[in-house]
């Protein structure tokens, strides 16, 4: 099968899960979805992505180990303590600062998998404030894309070598004993922590944040993820909040949402911007008198009036809201009416289906419509449609600039007559073309020499990608050891368990007076006991594991084959046979050797060989 064709069975194992599951994976890196997905693969036997795609179809269950392969859980309390110490030192201090219960502390933790960072940032602001007011000022959400990861969180419940990581102190005051290896947070302290599920890529932002924790999650997304979940973080912190990164996580091109407060420990700051929330509510100039006379019913007939406009259209206010847009251009672009009043810029249609700021940039400059034609746009349904997007500058008496108008014409029919007739210039625009590109060779030279700085920054870029990438394989391995650890410690108790049985077997074996002797089905030796060896002279060590038929003592025993035999059948012999034998000092005795049965395991059977010298 050729790399196109897998990436393409891949891709549509990822949209069926994001269709069926509502699991988007389609902002993840890719190179960390394919090993894992392989893991789960080669534990079934399945050798390619389609067929792994009809297997889950046929097997629901498989979903949930699926997705805990996919969802990495690695975490700790105190993960990086030397960031702790910052946060509990620099950070919390000037968070908590000046809160009353009007201003309450707003904190999330995202990516919290099990819940131990959130329960980390719980103790450090429990301890900045005193347990009391921490009760009463402090809110704590902790999110994540995993829900059975969440119910752990909820549960609160850790093993002992979970706890170790927390300092003496804090795990002495804030975590109680449940049970002989296992801990719990208490009871108040948890109850602060709200746990909830949020994606990433596809919910809205918990807003109005002073410190975000988002450490090692970003390096799961791709480079086009990150940007606009990065955007999202902007939008959730309030001005001047603290947003936390892993130390392997850096914000490349985002220095206008965010600032550095120690590089070192991934801390930034957000980037105040105006927070002015005008609404434009009226269509038109008006004079004084109509403004005297304009009363609440005739604005929100304006709005009703623009509502209902056949044409999808909005109008962004002159501090870059989004102040109305009608009923056609909700429906269309998925606005909803909680976006109104936002910043146009974080919205989803400011860059999809075209980027509007650009061109509303231009309109503002020239003072004149700007208009886009056949800009493409895909509905929810799949189908593709084509728009003639006009941008015309509001100004009230040619002069304030109360903003600007954005409509959408639909083309799509004008597009496909025209199809045929491009198509043809495009082919006589081709000779053009190609004469073209031996002026942009000439010029190839001075464009490289340019594009070596763009280089050494894709350089960086990279650099940062591959150790995102070591980072994530690291918290696999760190996984699969945890994994080996827990088997290893299985392996060490049952090995005990067969030495205290071996030991216990001996002891029951050497006190019998009588020779004893453990026989399988293969006649090899399995026990052989002291009395035996004292009777034959021949040790445990140089019996065990040989045929007892080739042994060489004094006792003969192709008389007792028969008997042997007997009890393998099933046959019965209480009483055993008198033998004439030779002892280990050369002395001749009478010998009672007795056969018993015993079962080895369910489909094998052994023989006891009980020796006595008879007096």
């Amino acid at each position: 099968m050729t790399a196109e064709r897998r990436h393409a069975q891949f891709e549509a194992l990822l949209l069926g899960l994001k269709t069926n599951r509502g699991f988007d994976f389609t902002g993840y890196k890719r190179s960390t979805l394919v090993r894992r997905v392989a893991k789960r693969m080669a534990a079934l036997h399945v050798d390619t992505y389609e067929a792994y795609e009809d297997y889950l179809e046929a097997h629901p269950e498989e979903f949930a180990p699926l997705f805990d392969t996919m969802l990495i859980n690695v975490t700790a309390f105190f993960r990086d303590p030397a960031v702790w110490t910052f946060l509990a030192q620099e950070i919390i201090p000037r968070v908590v600062a000046g809160r009353t219960a009007a201003d309450p502390v707003r904190v999330c933790c995202v990516g919290c998998a099990s819940g131990e960072e959130a329960y980390s940032v719980a103790m450090l602001f429990s301890e900045a404030l005193g347990e009391k007011s921490f009760r009463k000022l402090v809110k704590i959400y902790a999110t994540d894309v995993d829900g059975d990861a969440l119910t752990r969180a909820r549960r609160a419940t850790y093993d002992h070598k979970a706890v170790e990581a927390v300092p003496v102190p804090l795990r002495e005051k804030y975590f109680e004993a449940a049970g002989s290896n296992a801990f719990t947070v208490r009871g108040d302290l948890r109850r602060v922590v709200i746990f909830g599920r949020h994606d990433l890529v596809q919910d809205a932002p918990i807003s109005r944040l002073d410190l975000l924790v988002c450490r090692n999650t970003l390096m799961y997304f791709t480079a086009e993820t990150q940007p606009r979940i990065l955007a999202r973080f902007h939008f959730a912190l309030k001005d001047g909040g603290f947003l936390v990164l892993g130390k392997s996580e850096m914000l490349l091109n985002q220095g206008d949402l965010f600032t550095p407060v120690d590089m070192k420990q991934r801390v930034f700051a957000k980037t105040a911007r105006t927070n002015l929330r005008n609404r434009m509510v009226l269509l038109a100039p008006k004079d004084d008198n109509e403004v005297a006379n304009d009363t609440g019913q005739q604005v929100r007939m304006r709005e009703m009036a623009f509502d209902l406009v056949a044409l999808p259209q909005f109008l962004v206010d002159a501090d870059g809201r989004l102040a109305l847009a009608s009923g056609p251009a909700r429906q269309l672009f998925g606005i909803a009416p909680s976006q109104i009043g936002k910043p146009l810029q974080d919205l989803e249609v400011s860059y999809r289906p075209i980027e509007l700021r650009s061109v509303i940039q231009q309109a503002k400059a020239e003072s004149a419509p700007v208009t886009v034609r056949e800009v493409k746009h895909v509905d929810v349904d799949g189908t593709i449609r084509y728009f003639d997007v006009e941008v015309t500058p509001l100004n009230e008496n040619g002069n304030r600039a109360l903003g600007v108008s954005v409509s959408f014409t639909d083309v799509t029919q004008s597009r496909e007559l025209q199809q045929a007739l491009r198509h043809t210039n495009e082919e006589l625009e081709t000779a053009n073309e190609e004469l073209q590109s031996m002026n942009e060779e000439l010029e190839t030279t001075n464009e490289e020499l340019q594009s070596t700085n763009e280089e050494l920054e894709t350089t960086n870029e990279e650099l940062q990608a591959t150790n995102e990438e070591l980072e994530t394989m690291n918290e696999e391995l760190q996984a699969t050891n945890e994994e080996l650890e827990t088997t290893n410690d299985q392996l060490q108790v049952r090995t005990e368990e067969s030495k205290r049985t071996d030991v216990l077997l001996n002891a029951v074996l050497n006190t019998l007076r009588v020779g004893v002797a453990l026989v399988n089905a293969r006649h090899q030796v399995l026990a052989w006991s002291a009395m035996a060896a004292e009777l034959w002279g021949l040790r445990a060590e140089e019996a065990q594991g040989q045929n007892i038929f080739q042994l060489e003592i004094g006792l003969p025993l192709d008389k007792v084959k028969t008997g042997m035999r007997a009890c393998l059948a099933g046959e019965k012999n209480p009483e055993g046979i008198v033998v004439k034998a030779v002892n280990r000092r050369g002395r001749k005795i009478s010998c009672r050797v007795t056969c018993k049965a015993f079962a080895i395991s369910a489909d094998e059977r052994g023989v006891i060989l009980l020796m006595e010298e008879m007096p």
